[in-house]
């Protein structure tokens, strides 16, 4: 009785990003990467031949704005923040970039050049696949496009809500709107803001100060609407926040001079 053969594994990138005497070695499964996930065995293993492994410092640029899109870059670990300049020369975060995404399509699939800059939030594992080959993958597999293409349409759904968001007078509400934002629905039920950005961070995202999010911060703490646990927010009331950065409840009188 013939057996079945066991399928191909996927193919492992092994790279040492590291600099330095001691190189730590690190092993990434391509079947581990959304976009890549289900493709052939030989699709894979092209895309590992090419793939290359780099580490980014914290506030290192990853990619800066109105530079040649060379390279389609995965993000393995940390996190990233998409950023760019208003018309006054203020930077303006924009949206957040974590581990399983990818970044820097639109340059390789319009072959123009960056759209935003990209900056490391913390230290980052990051996978860059060359332009030829991404092209490939994008053009020649049927489901890397349509994920691609349902990527796209989320982001400008995303985008039409951080302009909203920019567009409310009070940077309170603006801060709690972002919040809001953010949040998504935990196991069990909870509504949390997972790898809650720093206040400096939500402070370039909704154009106020530090300052102006933590005092709106502290005022949802001691509303308990909200309540820290480590690196994330736990939404206890979310009907409130949703009240507050609409600008009704029992906030708004508190926020009206802010």
């Amino acid at each position: 009785m013939n057996k079945k053969s066991p399928p191909n594994p996927a193919p492992l990138v092994t790279a040492s990003p590291g600099r330095g005497a001691e190189k730590p070695t690190i092993t990434i499964n391509l079947q581990n990467i959304p976009l890549l996930r289900g493709l052939d065995a030989e699709t894979l293993r092209q895309v590992a031949s090419v793939l290359q492994i780099r580490q980014a410092a914290r506030g290192a640029h990853v990619l800066h704005k109105g530079g040649v899109g060379d390279a389609l870059v995965f993000v393995l670990a940390g996190r990233l923040q998409a950023v760019d300049t208003n018309e006054e020369g203020k930077e303006v975060g924009l949206s957040f970039i974590l581990p399983g995404d990818y970044l820097g399509e639109l340059a390789i699939i319009d072959d123009e050049p960056r759209s935003a800059s990209v900056i490391a939030c913390e230290p980052s594992l990051l996978a860059f696949l060359p332009r030829k080959q991404a092209q490939t993958l994008i053009y020649h597999h049927p489901l890397v496009a349509e994920r691609v293409l349902r990527r796209m349409a989320a982001a400008l759904r995303k985008s039409s809500s951080y302009r909203a968001i920019l567009g409310i007078p009070n940077a309170f509400q603006r801060v709690f709107a972002l919040l809001q934002q953010l949040t998504v629905m935990a196991p069990g039920g909870l509504v949390v803001i997972e790898r809650m950005p720093t206040q400096q961070e939500v402070a370039i995202m909704v154009n106020t100060s530090r300052e102006t999010v933590s005092r709106a911060l502290s005022l949802l703490i001691r509303k308990g609407v909200v309540e820290k646990d480590l690196r994330r927010l736990i939404v206890r009331q979310p009907q409130v926040l949703k009240d507050a950065a609409a600008g009704r409840d029992m906030i708004v009188p508190e926020i009206q001079s802010a």
